[in-house]
């Protein structure tokens, strides 16, 4: 936003020194007379340093115009030709100034009654906004920056947009992005989509990707939303620590924060606590009227990844949350899926498919506390590939598994078995924000017995710690069936 200020410069600084110069010139130029013209005299050069001195601008800090204009005009509003008056304060303004605002702008150039009015009494819809906030958008007409308060953004943007007032719009949407965090993230998503920052909801949802399970906060879930938390379910993105499994348990915990927000206490006891909240009569929580709310949630949860553990599964029939019918489909999908691999030899995907992959791909996780030598797998009954991720020496390794080390359930023979896959790195500061990150984007992988492959060749000085590790992986070819049963019974993977 402009100003007065913009429009003068200081003189250029020096002219005393030059002066003195002139005056050293002259006193040395008889001597020099007497030397022999051809010969060099230092002096000679004097006069083109001058020059030189004369075209160079030199910087003098004069009294900020912008501070005495923000003084004398906005705070103190010496020769105000308006008065805006809203929520019951009274600002002496200039409609010069106020100009720069499109609300304003509209207001006196048109056939409006307000445009040739002295007084204007504002009416302010927006809840968002209150006096400070406009205190500080009518300031930021009168000058050239504006410190904005992470606090108090919201209500700024809320008048910046009122306002019409495209830069402090602007810097607002910059303030939120770049202070993302537990506190706000939530405040600063429901802003952004009120108030149309695209960029800002995007940076909050990358942040709630990342942290939602690998800092689990109560508070944090408390705020967060059916339509926001449905969003992070049903991504790929969604940085996941351990297994699917762990995914279902979290939104138990939330779930159990939204019918009970008066709940306090740690993370730890809050598992502990949340089976007390029971449906009555057998019917599973999310078909009786209070469960209904949290359906869409629970149906992006990709239960084919829940009900290959035996352990899980039998938790699923415990909880009585999902409704039976959800669970008969995964179960029948499954049983399909394992027929095909042992019958039809169904090896893995050897074709890009992303679409199928981000919708049905398996994900998990995994914190590495400190550098050092690991080695894991995720069990379950994954159609006979056994993988086992090594981190070493900086070198991140899938293994397959077959006939090299134990391994407690089936194992496929065949001579090579495919699977996409992509592997995520990254580490975070106290307030979540990315301190570094990789990924080995999508990729098709085709693994012969016992095979290795080097997934990522990581720089140390890239790295640090604690580190996390999050993978997704799809074992098996999309087949035909499941697609017609996705298009006839909206039974797809991705929506149960």
């Amino acid at each position: 936003m402009g100003s007065l200020g913009s429009r003068f410069q200081a003189a250029p600084r020096g002219a005393d020194v030059v002066e003195e110069g002139h005056c050293v010139v002259r006193r040395h130029s008889c001597e020099c007379k007497k030397r022999k013209r051809a010969s060099h005299c230092e002096c000679d050069s004097e006069p083109e340093e001058e020059d030189s001195l004369l075209d160079t601008p030199r910087r003098k800090k004069l009294k900020s115009t912008s501070k005495y204009i923000y003084q004398t005009l906005f705070l103190n509003g010496e020769n105000s030709d308006i008065r805006i008056c809203a929520l019951g304060q009274e600002w002496n303004l200039h409609k010069v100034y106020l100009c720069q605002s499109g609300y304003f702008s509209s207001m006196f150039s048109g056939s409006w009654k307000e445009s040739n009015m002295m007084v204007i009494e504002l009416k302010i819809p927006d809840q968002n906004i209150d006096t400070e906030a406009l205190q500080v958008v009518f300031g930021s007409l009168y000058r050239d920056d504006v410190l904005i308060k992470p606090s108090r953004v919201v209500s700024i943007l809320a008048a910046a947009c009122m306002l019409q007032l495209d830069g402090l719009i602007q810097q607002c949407g910059e303030t939120m992005k770049e202070n993302v965090s537990v506190k706000t993230v939530c405040g600063y998503y429901a802003a952004a989509s009120i108030y149309g920052l695209d960029s800002v909801m995007k940076k909050c949802l990358e942040w709630l990707l990342n942290n939602l399970m690998t800092h689990q906060n109560v508070e944090l879930m408390k705020e967060l939303g059916v339509e926001v938390i449905e969003q992070l379910i049903q991504s790929s993105d969604l940085f996941v620590m351990q297994v699917e499994m762990d995914v279902y348990t979290a939104l138990k915990k939330w779930m159990f924060l939204q019918l009970v927000p008066s709940w306090d206490g740690p993370i730890k006891q809050l598992l502990v606590d949340c089976p007390k909240k029971k449906s009555v009569c057998g019917t599973p929580f999310l078909c009786t009227e209070q469960g209904t709310t949290f359906t869409p949630v629970f149906r992006h949860i990709r239960l084919q990844y829940i009900i290959n553990d035996l352990a899980s599964a039998r938790i699923l029939e415990r909880d009585n949350i999902i409704p039976p019918d959800w669970l008969s489909r995964i179960y029948k999908q499954q049983w399909f899926a394992m027929l095909r691999t042992e019958h039809d030899n169904d090896n893995g995907p050897q074709e890009a498919n992303k679409e199928e992959f981000e919708q049905n791909s398996m994900r998990c996780g995994r914190k590495l506390t400190k550098d050092g030598d690991y080695c894991w797998r995720w069990t379950g009954f994954n159609y006979g590939f056994d993988l086992l991720v090594t981190y070493t020496n900086r070198f991140i390794v899938f293994k397959r598994n077959t006939l090299s080390q134990p391994c407690g359930g089936a194992v496929s023979l065949q001579p090579r078995r495919h699977l996409a896959f992509r592997l995520r790195l990254a580490s975070f500061d106290s307030s979540g924000k990315l301190i570094c990150s990789r990924s080995t984007g999508y990729q098709l992988l085709t693994l012969e017995k016992d095979q290795e492959y080097v997934v990522m060749n990581l720089d140390s000085r890239l790295l640090s710690f604690p580190l996390y590790v999050c993978c997704n992986f799809l074992y098996t070819s999309p087949s035909s069936e499941r697609r017609g049963d996705a298009s006839e019974s909206e039974t797809s993977t991705h929506s149960v």
